[in-house]
């Protein structure tokens, strides 16, 4: 027999689970669990978790709160599982809001409606800044975060299942995006034509690269007679000033981009410049110098950029515009003059490119308005020239 019920009090059952002798001690092992309902609903637990000892299913429970496991996480595999700045991030989450709101729970006794109530807080004064709620976007990072330490958990044999599987995270609301039209993009480059950053500005625009991978960018991953430039590191500054240097996240950002030959052009000028002003105070450019950096060759700090290309728009009269959006502004000028969408997700280091079309179907209708019109025109331009080859019957 691998186990019996036993009553404790009125609606209050003791389960006793006889787990076979410890192989390094010889004693028989016991778990005992605490049902509280009637006898049948304690018959039906000692089931499942006869049934769980016989599939290798079963997980002893122990007392080790949430906060405990998601800290060991942090240590013991996350540090090395993912990036650093994806690291600072999940730590952030970890330490101002997962383990406040849910911490103190025991790891095995954690259940699908305390973490449903934990996110519905979230969204109403989820803030550790006490200012109000959090977007669904930044809760379901949440979810993403306490999924992937569940897992590890299911992994570690701490607990059966992933108990973040059975609740629906909140769906994000697709912010609208914001992109320069043509005369925006002139008025921006020529704000930013007075400024250290208008090439960085400027190969923004014609490349639609990243801040990461522009701050990157070495002149070895530059060529200039051929009028390409390779993606093949970038750049970010972690928490505390760090500076690192690491290959783009996917196979897809890793990838080669062709310049235009403006672009080419403008960044001939900008080496040449870079040439006199290292040589000015002693220093020269090879090829592991980077493109974009202080005028000692150390790195730029993404803020600078940031803080720099707020004036650049404010001057040029342009608002609602981050310089991410130079990315958006890129991808979309080139989908409105027709070029194929395959190419646009080249260019971009997309994964696929039903991310590129699901990005960028807010072009779609004109370019669906535009290939009508344009079909239309191609029948018409041949029924001219060949003559009508049939005709209605009036009847």
């Amino acid at each position: 027999m691998r186990g019996h019920i036993t009553k404790r009090s009125k609606d209050t059952y003791s389960i006793v689970l006889d787990l076979g002798r410890d192989p390094s001690t010889g004693k028989r092992r016991q778990q005992w669990v605490t049902v509280k309902g009637t006898k049948k609903e304690a018959e039906r637990k000692l089931a499942q978790l006869q049934h769980q000892i016989d599939t290798g299913d079963y997980v002893k429970p122990t007392n080790l709160t949430l906060s405990e496991h998601l800290r060991d996480w942090l240590r013991d595999y996350a540090v090395t599982a993912v990036r650093p700045r994806t690291y600072e991030g999940y730590a952030m989450i970890v330490e101002k809001h997962l383990i406040p709101g849910l911490g103190h729970i025991a790891l095995s006794q954690l259940q699908p409606a305390q973490i449903q109530k934990y996110y519905a807080k979230a969204l109403k004064d989820g803030r550790y800044d006490g200012k109000g709620g959090l977007s669904a976007r930044t809760v379901k990072h949440h979810h993403r975060v306490l999924s992937e330490a569940l897992v590890y958990a299911v992994r570690m044999n701490r607990v059966a299942r992933n108990v973040a599987q059975a609740v629906i995270p909140p769906k994000p609301i697709r912010k609208e995006m914001n992109t320069l039209d043509e005369a925006g993009v002139d008025a921006l480059l020529g704000a930013a034509k007075v400024t250290p950053y208008y090439s960085l500005i400027h190969l923004a625009v014609y490349t639609g690269l990243r801040r990461s991978e522009l701050l990157g960018l070495r002149w070895k991953d530059v060529d200039l007679y051929l009028a390409t430039l390779s993606v093949t590191q970038v750049m970010h500054k972690l928490q505390g000033g760090r500076v690192v240097f690491m290959e783009p996240k996917t196979a897809y950002s890793r990838r080669q981009v062709a310049l235009t030959p403006d672009s080419a052009i403008n960044l001939r000028g900008h080496r040449d410049q870079q040439e006199q002003e290292r040589s000015a105070i002693g220093l020269a450019i090879d090829g592991d110098s980077l493109v974009f950096s202080r005028m000692d060759g150390t790195p730029l700090p993404p803020i600078t950029v940031n803080h720099a290309f707020g004036s650049m728009k404010r001057k040029a009269g342009l608002s609602g515009i981050r310089l991410h959006d130079l990315r958006h502004t890129h991808a979309t000028l080139l989908m409105k003059q027709g070029v194929n969408p395959k190419i646009v997700q080249e260019r971009l280091g997309h994964s696929s490119i039903a991310v590129t079309m699901d990005i960028y179907s807010h072009v779609m209708p004109g370019l669906q308005e535009a290939a009508a019109l344009g079909f239309d025109k191609g029948l018409r331009r041949h029924n001219y020239t060949h003559g009508m080859v049939g005709t209605l019957d009036s009847g």
